[in-house]
């Protein structure tokens, strides 16, 4: 399919204090070899969900081991505690969260990288031969669009059609643009199994883990009919459903823990929709037991 992207806005997700890369070569001083780098992820975190699911789906877990992070964070300040020797070792006197996602390297102790977009372009691009295409060549705008409608257009959008401290016009005008941006990508999906290829590209896990962020945590805050609304996109929310019963991607979609970080974190005023599930995620997800019991999940 053809993206267009919609008109940018501010991004949501929070500055990475840690933005290194792995590089081609030894040159790059970071550089691939299996078993150097290690993830931190907390797969109830969405960027975290999508390193996992591109992790999966490259098949990693030997080259790039994992450690899963509990679903809501222990310090006072949202950050991980396990993380902070990673953060102290990385920079001199740091006083932020220790924010999982984490791409570290264990020949010196510290931290690459903690932007989750530059750690999933890296795994795919440094560790991918011989492995599915994620980034598939030519296809880097197109998903970077897709990235975009998922981040504005869903995720940001949900927020503040939820956010009780706006008033109803710009609640109404940002459900406007979700159910707009729902509707450009069901049209632009069509009858295909995937969104902008006959395989599984990083668009796909991008639009997913937004799907899922959708019916787990924003409806929540959502009245019910806005919730009927969203769920009338049938070919959206089936795509969403074959997605969560492969392996790679259902193997790690975990409800309890998603729910537990949404409360903790969450000021947020409960409404109707809540109570308007839109895919039973539980039930369509694969059994992701052989998945599972390779990782250390707290």
């Amino acid at each position: 399919m053809s993206v267009t992207p919609l008109a940018a806005h501010l991004s949501a997700r929070p500055a990475a204090a840690f933005r290194g890369r792995i590089g081609r070569d030894a040159r790059s001083g970071h550089y691939a070899v299996p078993r150097r780098y290690r993830l931190h992820l907390a797969a109830a975190d969405p960027d975290c969900l999508r390193i996992a699911v591109t992790h999966s789906l490259l098949g990693l877990d030997k080259a790039c081991p994992v450690t899963f992070l509990p679903a809501v964070a222990d310090c006072p300040d949202g950050g991980h505690s396990a993380l902070r020797p990673l953060y102290d070792a990385s920079a001199h006197r740091y006083t932020g969260p220790a924010l999982a996602p984490v791409l570290s390297d264990d020949w010196s102790g510290r931290i690459v990288s903690s932007h989750g977009p530059d750690i999933a372009r890296d795994l795919a691009r440094r560790f991918g031969g011989g492995r599915p295409t994620l980034y598939p060549c030519g296809a880097e705008s197109q998903i970077e669009a897709v990235e975009r409608m998922c981040a504005q257009g869903i995720e940001e959008a949900a927020q503040r059609a939820g956010a009780a401290d706006t008033d109803e016009a710009e609640r109404a005008a940002a459900l406007d643009t979700l159910l707009t941006t729902l509707g450009v990508l069901e049209r632009g999906l069509g009858a295909h199994e995937h969104l902008i290829s006959d395989q599984i590209t990083a668009a796909d896990v991008e639009l997913w883990v937004a799907l899922v962020q959708l019916d787990t945590v924003h409806r929540y805050h959502l009245d019910a009919a806005a919730v009927h609304r969203i769920a009338d996109h049938p070919g959206l929310w089936a795509y969403a459903r074959r997605l969560a019963a492969h392996p790679a991607f259902g193997a790690h979609l975990d409800l309890d823990a998603i729910a537990r970080r949404h409360h903790a974190r969450c000021q947020g005023l409960e409404a109707a929709g809540a109570a308007v599930q839109i895919l039973d995620w539980e039930t369509h997800a694969a059994d992701g037991s052989a998945v599972r019991s390779q990782v250390n999940r707290p």
